[in-house]
């Protein structure tokens, strides 16, 4: 999945304000796993970016090898992350990222971005993407932070539906997405394009009360 969902974004409320659709960012907790049934609590969390992370996160895109077949799009002008973080934190009302950090230290990132299935507002739903270490591949941490991003957008927005699509050859993440509670809806043919062809993806959703 794309790390970064491309797509226009409209600038949000301050971070500082009781009125930022994610809420105020002096609030905003890092997000932990729920206990296992061992009684330990998953070594993941989501935090917001902070501006020292932003020149990796820049690394970490512009590496085709990192980003693998199925996160490569290509390169994108220099400074664009930068400014975005600039301009909102990262936390837009209609798209954003997060990092995930494994016992502490930053392992990849989330990112979410408004999708519309009509003209009423209620008609919003948010697609989620995410993008993780090859080394922290396999491991349940892309579940875990799935479905915590699902979880914080359901209760910070009035989104009813969060959706997600992969490559139809993307294994992994199909079964990540299915053990984070999303439901396998149906294929979309040739919707990406991605290493000069078009590709089938597969669309998941998870809705409010799932």
């Amino acid at each position: 999945m794309a790390s970064d969902p491309a797509g226009p974004h409209d600038a949000a409320p301050p971070l500082d304000s009781p009125g930022h659709p994610l809420g105020p960012r002096s609030t905003w907790a890092p997000l932990r796993g729920s206990p296992d049934p061992s009684g330990r609590t998953p070594p993941v969390r989501l935090r917001p970016v902070r501006g020292d992370d932003v020149e990796l996160l820049e690394r970490w895109r512009a590496d085709p090898e990192s980003q693998g077949r199925f996160g490569w799009f290509g390169f994108t002008p220099p400074g664009t992350l930068r400014r975005r973080h600039d301009d909102d934190g990262l936390l837009g009302e209609d798209r954003g990222n997060l990092v995930v950090e494994a016992d502490g230290a930053p392992i990849g990132e989330v990112s979410y971005i408004s999708v519309h299935h009509g003209p009423p507002p209620a008609s919003r739903a948010f697609n989620i993407g995410i993008w993780l270490l090859p080394e922290h591949r396999g491991r349940g941490h892309g579940t875990e932070a799935q479905r915590q991003l699902a979880a914080y957008l359901f209760a910070h927005t009035r989104v009813e539906r969060v959706e997600a699509s992969t490559d139809v050859e993307n294994a992994a993440e199909q079964r990540a997405l299915e053990r984070a509670g999303f439901i396998r809806e149906g294929i979309l043919r040739h919707a990406q394009f991605r290493e000069g062809g078009f590709h089938d993806v597969v669309l998941y959703s998870k809705l409010r009360a799932e």
